[in-house]
């Protein structure tokens, strides 16, 4: 069982790394690219969708609204980018904007952003999958039935390849998304030089006009205010993810801080393109999308069976002539792709942020444990089971799961930018070159413009996402904040209780050593731990067993009257066939009786070479264990015996192909 296994892991994650090969994982930019960009660069796929639901509500009547919404969402995205270069050049050992307001702001507020942070991750993987599914099922509607299916086999998927290492998941994610951008700007390219030889393209739902829902008809005032507010904060999902090269530059090539920059305002320049693409196209054409297919005036047949295509699907079959075109199964392809691979964002930056929450003691330790090749797999593995989980409850649903989505980032991006403000301050105090002073001026100003831009957004997103599904991820991270405090608190507490004080007095040896040995039956294994414990030459030594059966007491009895040793067999009386508690109760007495002595409880225990054998064996010896654990001044010593098949579970492992060439000693072969 145990080689199966090993066999299984080989093939599906590779051969294990050794820690000096960590160098070789590291990214040049043309990998870093796909691996942390393929987020921001992918929601242009919904981002348009997404302002164009909302406005929808209230019919056709304000979607001249969309190009106003659109320049605040590139204008917003310009700034955070810009902001966020200056973060990675300022802080170039990763953890992005946990680290800048952990070091400017306080503990208390750093913690607050990567909570924010790690719920958004999760809702990134939930949302990109779900994304991709439905830009799937836009192809091939036949498959809507399978949606969840769909969406958590396409989490596994992400879950092994990120796996196998980061420069692994480069490798297999690069192709696909350097083929969605060249396809989006081919498609812009098209549809523009079209629109400008006067044939315009026309989306297949361009001749349907869209009812308002109920109460949304004729808003004015605070209404139509909120409604565009509420638009523009759905549209900002064109951010989410630009935080996360912020977090990994560790992994980049040096120099890091550069290489993190330039990639930075690489995905910049090439999500504002398409995202102004898409959306003047989606104009161009006509889209019209509705949140309820049943508000749809004009389209054939029953609503509830109308599948509306996304609105990347509907300019794409606009642009390349049809829904059979080359043009438009290659967009579907590459825009599902890069949509279910977006999520590699969020298996980069969760297990990074994780292990540096788990170095600074608010996470499990084993978070900051690299796995067999060299990527976070703890980390990697807590994210796929919370996304899959959210998948499964929300049914794959992008409209259900979109209201949980943005929230985090935008306390990241206001808190950040806040962080490094207070940082330009420290810095010009130190500063007394003119010409040096106004540059970090600008650089300063460059920042508060960004807090101050994102916490009016995080405020309109609050504002209207609260009530639709958002609280839900508001208490996600206030739950995730008061655990990773409240672990703080337990590693702080352990530490200080195991800190040395006195080291004479902690060396300063027991008064005697008192050794006991479990015997349940005069075998082998017993023997053996008789002999261990004498080994261990203790001022005082006997055997302890408990008398469960009377004739088995006996004959245990008698055959120790001829086995002549002069260990003494001390006989626990059980009149209710227990034996973990009276052999407790007496190890507790000879402790009180004698607190200044080392006790020694020997237990002989069976090593089994089958997974099912565990069950018929070592039952005792475990409960036995466990509660002898929480004595004080007791010492718990297992003496293994191993059985003929603990030999089949010993073998050495097979090496894998080229071991030999890098250094590992060949197996040895039996004669």
């Amino acid at each position: 069982m145990p080689k199966a296994t090993g066999v299984f892991k080989r093939l599906v994650l590779g051969r294990a790394m050794r820690s000096e090969e960590l160098q070789e994982t590291l990214l040049p930019k043309r990998l870093a690219l796909p691996v942390f960009a393929s987020d921001p660069l992918s929601s242009v796929a919904y981002a348009t969708q997404e302002i164009l639901l909302v406005l929808t509500l209230g019919g056709l009547a304000y979607l001249h609204f969309v190009p106003w919404i659109a320049a605040a969402v590139v204008l917003l995205l310009t700034v955070v980018v810009l902001s966020y270069r200056q973060v990675v050049r300022a802080y170039p050992s990763g953890g992005g904007s946990y680290e800048v307001v952990s070091t400017n702001l306080g503990p208390s507020a750093g913690l607050l952003v990567a909570a924010s942070l790690m719920v958004d991750y999760v809702m990134t993987v939930a949302v990109s999958v779900a994304s991709g599914v439905d830009n799937v099922l836009s192809a091939l509607p036949q498959l809507a039935e399978h949606r969840v299916l769909l969406a958590v086999g396409f989490v596994v998927l992400l879950t092994t390849v990120n796996l196998r290492g980061v420069r692994e998941s480069g490798r297999a994610f690069a192709a696909p998304t350097y083929l969605f951008i060249g396809g989006i700007l081919i498609m812009v390219a098209t549809g523009l030089v079209r629109y400008a030889l006067g044939d315009a393209p026309v989306a297949e739902s361009a001749a349907h006009g869209i009812e308002p829902a109920d109460g949304s008809a004729d808003l004015t005032g605070l209404a139509l205010v909120m409604l565009v507010l509420r638009a523009f904060s759905s549209g900002c999902t064109a951010l989410t993810g630009v935080e996360a090269i912020s977090n990994g530059v560790p992994a980049f090539r040096k120099p890091k801080s550069r290489n993190a920059a330039t990639t930075l305002a690489a995905m910049g320049a090439l999500a504002l393109t398409m995202f102004v693409g898409v959306t003047t196209l989606a104009l161009i054409s006509k889209v019209h999308i509705a949140d309820d297919a049943c508000r749809l005036t004009g389209a054939d047949g029953d609503c509830g069976s109308v599948h509306q295509r996304t609105v990347i699907a509907q300019v794409a079959a606009a642009v390349f002539g049809g829904e059979h075109s080359v043009g438009f199964y290659a967009i579907q392809a590459a825009t599902a792709l890069i949509l279910i691979l977006a999520a590699n964002t969020a298996f980069n930056g969760f297990p990074l942020l994780a292990s540096i929450l788990a170095r600074d003691r608010y996470l499990p330790r084993q978070m900051h444990s690299r796995g067999d090749r060299l990527a976070f797999s703890n980390g990697i593995l807590a994210l796929a089971t919370m996304a899959g989980l959210l998948l499964w409850g929300f049914e794959a649903d992008v409209t259900s799961l979109i209201h949980l989505y943005i929230l985090g980032v935008f306390t990241s991006f206001t808190l950040s930018q806040s962080g490094m403000v207070r940082h330009w301050n420290g810095v010009l105090r130190t500063l007394s070159d003119p010409a040096e002073r106004r540059r970090h001026h600008l650089i300063r100003a460059l920042n508060a413009v960004g807090a101050v831009v994102t916490g009016l957004v995080l405020v309109i997103v609050l504002a209207t996402k609260f009530t639709q599904g958002a609280w839900l991820a508001v208490l996600a991270a206030a739950v995730l904040w008061l655990t990773m405090r409240g672990i703080r608190r337990h590693y702080d507490a352990t530490a200080a209780e195991l800190a040395v004080t006195d080291p004479r007095d902690e060396l300063r040896p027991p008064s005697r050593i008192v050794a006991i040995v479990l015997v349940s039956t005069l075998h082998k294994p017993t023997l053996r731990a008789l002999a261990y414990a004498r080994a261990f030459r203790p001022d005082r030594l006997e055997a302890l067993t408990v008398a469960v059966d009377r004739d088995d007491t006996r004959t245990l009895e008698d055959q120790w009257q001829t086995l002549g040793t002069d260990i003494s067999l001390r006989v626990l009386d059980s009149p209710y066939r227990e034996i973990t508690r009276p052999v407790v109760h007496y190890v507790r007495s000879v402790r009180r009786d004698s607190p200044r002595d080392l006790l020694a409880v020997f237990i002989p225990e069976y090593v089994v070479g089958h997974w099912w054998e565990n069950l018929l064996h070592n039952q005792s010896a475990l409960w036995l264990k466990s509660r002898l654990l929480f004595t004080p001044g007791v010492t718990v010593i297992s003496v293994p015996w191993q059985l003929a098949s603990s030999a089949r579970a010993d073998r050495p492992a097979v090496s894998a192909p080229g071991a030999v060439r890098r250094g590992h000693p060949p197996p040895q072969r039996k004669r």
